[in-house]
């Protein structure tokens, strides 16, 4: 995993006033929402006796040990300790380890790595993907990295064959290009080229242009965000959450802009996620056989020229490994 990145973690609906316990990114870390309704995140861990305190409670708005009722601030600062009193002192040493987060289109975000700069950006989201949409949402376990589950999304040549009574159909095994292109230094964009085998062979990135492909595209940002731009009104999100080095969490949405009455453009976006799930369940069977764990740029695959999304992926995420090394 990757450090020095904003990560989707969590559904907004996930967090509310009482803490929750959850391993993200190989940590066992606690949320809660302060009283204005704020998000705050920290390791679950009280400094003091290693007590988990997601099974705590939340009082004045700070985050209480269930062990010794020691109290924590959204910082992390520890303000009140029991047995010495109210007006006690506290060690400085008394610290969580917090972390910066960041809460928009109903997800939520963790920044994870060094100590967060003072002027941290907020995360990028898709800017054609607004409130006008209704989704339904769905999670999903996968025994798989996080890195794998994100190429199998990227991966323009396995649709006939995982996918053949399904999105797949159609016997398009034939792959032109595809297309990728840099929307700045984070946003992958790959343009899909499938067709019958003809006898021709596949035409290169080069010969071909995104306006060839109408407007079904995908769309990757990093760390862990992707769309599958279907219509202006469809669209196929999900978010690749980081449980450990060898599980991930799939959260996945379907996102509707053709039905206007809320209330049944939120009940079609609903009744659409099983299907969807099921489309997922049919690449996590052989996703989760991939071997090593963890993509790489040198782990003894033999790519060929329809992997170039996925190529393009490992050669930013090594980019960013190298980075976050170095800092």
């Amino acid at each position: 995993m990757i450090r020095n990145q904003w990560y989707v973690v969590l559904e907004s609906n996930e967090v509310s006033s009482k803490p929750v316990g959850v391993t993200r990114l190989g940590e066992k870390l606690v949320f809660w929402r302060d009283p204005k309704g704020k998000i705050n995140a920290a390791v679950d861990r009280c400094p003091h006796r290693g007590a988990s305190l997601s099974i705590g409670k939340i009082k004045s708005g700070h985050l209480q040990c269930p062990f010794h009722g020691f109290e924590f601030d959204p910082s992390g600062k520890c303000v009140l300790i029991p047995a010495n009193g109210r007006n006690g002192v506290i060690p400085n040493a008394m610290q969580l380890n917090s972390y910066p987060i960041y809460e928009a289109h109903g997800l939520i975000w963790l920044w994870w790595g060094a100590p967060a700069p003072r002027e941290l950006p907020s995360p990028v989201f898709f800017d054609n993907l607004d409130d006008s949409f209704s989704y339904g949402s769905a999670h999903d376990p996968w025994e798989a990295h996080y890195s794998r589950v994100i190429e199998n999304q990227l991966d323009v040549v396995h649709l006939p064959f995982i996918h053949r009574k399904t999105i797949g159909r159609g016997n398009r095994t034939l792959v032109d290009g595809p297309v990728v292109e840099w929307k700045g230094n984070r946003i992958l964009y790959t343009y899909v080229f499938n067709r019958l085998d003809d006898g021709t062979p596949p035409r290169k990135s080069r010969e071909l242009s995104p306006n060839d492909s109408d407007s079904v595209h995908l769309e990757f940002i990093f760390p862990n965000l992707w769309q599958n731009y279907i219509s202006k009104d469809v669209r196929i999100l999900a978010a690749f959450v980081p449980v450990d080095e060898d599980h991930t969490l799939l959260y996945l949405r379907f996102y509707q802009n053709f039905l206007h009455l809320p209330w049944l453009g939120k009940l079609v976006a609903r009744l659409s996620m099983p299907s969807n799930v099921y489309i997922a369940h049919e690449d996590r069977r052989v996703v989760v056989t991939q071997q090593p764990k963890a993509s790489g740029l040198k782990i003894g695959e033999i790519l060929i020229q329809g992997d170039l999304p996925v190529i393009e992926y490992r050669k930013k995420r090594a980019e960013l490994q190298s980075l976050s090394n170095q800092s």
